[in-house]
């Protein structure tokens, strides 16, 4: 069911339920928020966030992402999010390394020339992306990549806090074995839908980021991700709306679902939060989208009569964010 809209709003609204069409292994829900009222603005700009099942077969997550940003561009979506992994989900640290590619390669060359035929920006989140000392060190960057309609990439983040995780008998991924993290935050770009802050996935657990992002200006965090089915269930809904409310951002977390092979399932549920904290819309199961406005007005009035940014006092907890685990952790 959809949360309920805050007292913020500025204008009456009608939320409207549209189930959609049967596509790829499942189907999403989508949830559009009309207005009831005679404006004389444009109407807020329309966001696609996206929920796959990415196998090994490059060729064919292509195929799948090709058919959902062809989709939402059909219904005027002028920014596509696309889930962490887009590109593929191998079985092994091998395979993940033999396919992973350059920005320069084939693969990222395609998806700008997605960008171009549909005339919507694209948000390209964890793509693997080989480090650069390649032939000494086969590690992988985890990186985000923002698209701009003409197929020009404008802005990339490759991922800061990696996901070594063993939880006994339930799930067990070291991404440092074969990952660099990322040296620094990506200042927000601006976008038609608004300045995006990009993060990927584990990103989503430490709030410091997500607060620096909104401090430089973000509207937007977008959280492209593959939670585990564990960590899912208890955590992913729970996360989003924190951050979204802290922050004061809209946020769009596109998402990986369903078994991917054999050892690996993701928990899927993409969604996006509106600044006060409501989940606007969300997927169901399987292969799909789901759309929502972004209404930077409503925004920055929750903004201003919350203004929690402006009350923070950093100069009395600013020292947390320095603090180091314990040695015996």
């Amino acid at each position: 069911m959809l949360a309920a809209r805050s007292p913020f709003s500025i204008h009456i609204l009608k939320e409207l339920f549209h189930p959609a069409a049967a596509s790829g292994k499942g189907h999403s829900t989508h949830y559009s928020i009309k207005n009831m009222s005679i404006m004389a603005n444009a109407p807020s700009p329309l966001i696609a966030t996206c929920q796959m099942t990415s196998s090994a077969d490059k060729d064919q997550n292509l195929a799948t992402c090709s058919r959902l940003v062809r989709e939402a561009a059909s219904r005027s979506a002028c920014m596509v999010f696309l889930p962490e992994a887009f590109d593929f989900i191998g079985s092994s640290t091998e395979e993940t390394l033999s396919q992973a590619e350059t920005l320069q390669g084939d693969l990222i060359q395609r998806y700008k020339g997605l960008a171009r035929e549909c005339g919507v920006w694209l948000s390209l989140g964890g793509f693997h992306e080989r480090g650069n000392d390649w032939e000494n060190d086969r590690r992988i960057y985890n990186s985000h990549l923002i698209l701009d309609s003409k197929g020009s990439v404008v802005s990339i983040y490759r991922k800061i806090h990696l996901f070594d995780v063993d939880l006994e008998g339930r799930v067990s991924l070291k991404e440092s074995k074969f990952t660099i993290p990322g040296p620094e935050i990506t200042p927000p770009v601006s976008t038609p839908v608004g300045k995006v802050g990009l993060e990927i996935c584990y990103d989503l657990r430490f709030p410091e980021i997500s607060l620096a992002l909104a401090q430089e200006g973000a509207e937007l965090l977008t959280f492209p991700s593959a939670f585990t089915l564990t960590t899912g269930l208890a955590h992913w809904e729970v996360l989003l709306r924190a951050r979204a409310i802290e922050t004061q951002c809209y946020v769009v977390a596109a998402a990986q679902t369903g078994r991917h092979n054999e050892r690996r399932t993701s928990f899927g549920h993409a969604m996006v939060v509106d600044p006060w904290g409501c989940v606007v819309a969300q997927c169901t199961e399987g292969t799909g989208l789901c759309y929502a406005h972004v209404d930077l007005q409503y925004l920055h009035r929750i903004r201003k009569e919350m203004p929690v940014m402006m009350h923070r006092r950093v100069d009395l907890y600013g020292k947390v964010a320095s603090i180091q685990a314990p040695p015996n952790l």
